[in-house]
């Protein structure tokens, strides 16, 4: 393995490795936060609408 075949791998191991990661940064974090920020906020508007029909 000559330098240029060498350092084509480790592009490859480097790109692969942070693809790798943000993939687990996105389903340990990113995704879970995103889906109980939006239950959460339909919950909240799901009780303002009780409240205002209450009045009413």
């Amino acid at each position: 393995m000559d330098l240029s075949q060498f350092s084509g791998f480790l592009v490859f191991l480097t790109i692969f490795t942070m693809g790798f990661w943000l993939m687990i940064f996105l389903l340990t974090f990113v995704v879970p936060f995103w889906l109980f920020g939006n239950l959460k906020e339909s919950w909240k508007y799901r009780k303002e609408n009780k409240a205002s029909a209450k009045k009413e």
